[in-house]
């Protein structure tokens, strides 16, 4: 059984030793957790458990920390949001591959689907190259579409590694430079590639990108 957990705590030493060693000695794993300061007292906890066995004794154990406020358990991420379209570029070219994607995803969401489609326009060599490769950690990415007219040097590297290291597909619009050489699929049609790219990942998709590696359309 898995199951999402979001815990609002105090601000001390010694929450995370405690609740994970309760999730321990129930025999759970954590597959994903995060964290933040919600005030200058209080922070959010959230985990993805699997193999929890018994969720009332979980949810009665943690209750009983005396630095818990609040806790509750719901479906992961994952069942929620699902895979996620990343979309990297200049804004006017993201707002178009985002409109492809989101109408193409809300086709396969309403069969059954969970694609989720995530956008931010980011300019500059730097700054795109630090995006990729933050792509690296991000879950539940299915897909990388770079949106621009012009990339290169350091962004083209920076998508080499992230294929490298993930197998991540990474679909970019027919542009200048050299990104297109290393893309898996170059789409001239901005909108075109937001639909491909929800194709790509959709298993009620008969679309399969590995068949059509290093083409232009």
């Amino acid at each position: 059984m898995q199951l999402g957990l979001t815990l609002i705590a105090e601000n001390r030493v010694g929450i995370l030793y405690r609740l994970t060693g309760i999730i321990s000695e129930l025999n759970a794993n954590i597959v994903y957790t995060q964290q933040f300061l919600m005030g200058e007292n209080e922070g959010l906890i959230y985990m993805e458990l699997e193999n929890v066995s018994d969720e009332g004794i979980l949810l009665d154990k943690i209750k009983k920390l005396e630095f818990v406020e609040s806790v509750q358990t719901h479906k992961t991420l994952r069942k929620i949001f699902g895979k996620r379209v990343i979309i990297f570029g200049g804004g006017a070219q993201v707002a178009q591959v985002a409109m492809g994607a989101i109408s193409e995803a809300d086709r396969h969401n309403i069969r059954g689907e969970r694609i989720s489609v995530d956008t931010m326009p980011v300019v500059g060599e730097e700054n795109l190259k630090d995006a990729i490769l933050a792509l690296k950690s991000l879950p539940r990415a299915g897909v990388l579409v770079l949106a621009g007219s012009l990339m290169g040097g350091e962004v083209t590297k920076a998508v080499y590694r992230l294929k490298k290291d993930t197998g991540l597909p990474v679909i970019c619009l027919n542009m200048f430079g050299s990104v297109p050489k290393v893309a898996d699929l170059v789409v001239t049609d901005p909108i075109q590639a937001g639909v491909l790219a929800v194709m790509a990942i959709a298993d009620t998709a008969k679309f399969d990108i590995n068949k059509v590696l290093g083409r232009t359309i």
